[in-house]
């Protein structure tokens, strides 16, 4: 009983697929000017975004659309995402493919100078070691959407927090 309630804990408190380990501390939903109107979980996936749009566009109302859905570690889809998961999923609602890892994901894309970030840019940082391991989306106004660690849902943050600005590893353009 005792090992099934330690797996439980270790579950719960995983942050990204890629890194296995929750980072410490996580910015929660109570810090003030973070969370912006989570929405309740989508009962059923979103549709795709029409592609008559421009596809950052696209990319950032994909990622919003999932807003409120929670974290669930490995997870890939709105009923649970962790970060690349999420990720994947909103790029996929768009038609362009992502590795599912965060890292491979880092790898993947075109470095972006921090000066030229753009909305649908990927934003990683460090969280747990000296390599990335999480992941988000930039919606432009230095705020980003992502699925935080476990007790958490997609919701958008400012990049400016010391948290995040302490652990920033880099941006990524996968589309132009």
């Amino acid at each position: 009983m005792r090992l099934l309630g330690a797996v439980a804990l270790a579950a719960s408190t995983t942050a990204c697929a890629s890194s296995g380990v929750a980072p410490r501390p996580f910015p929660m939903p109570s810090a003030p000017a973070v969370v912006e109107h989570p929405a309740a979980p989508p009962e059923r996936p979103p549709a795709p975004v029409p592609s008559a749009a421009p596809l950052a566009e696209r990319i950032v109302r994909a990622a919003l659309d999932l807003q409120g859905a929670p974290y669930r570690n490995g997870g890939s889809d709105p009923d649970g995402f962790d970060c690349s998961g999420f990720t994947q999923y909103v790029f996929a609602q768009v038609g362009l493919r992502l590795p599912r890892d965060t890292r491979e994901q880092f790898d993947a894309g075109d470095p972006v100078d921090p000066d030229e970030v753009q909305p649908g840019d990927l934003i990683f940082y460090r969280t747990t070691s000296r390599h990335v391991s999480h992941v988000g989306i930039a919606l432009g106004n230095g705020r980003f959407v992502h699925a935080p660690s476990a007790r958490g849902v997609v919701r958008i943050e400012s990049m400016a927090l010391p948290y995040w600005t302490r652990r920033f590893a880099g941006i990524r353009r996968m589309a132009d």
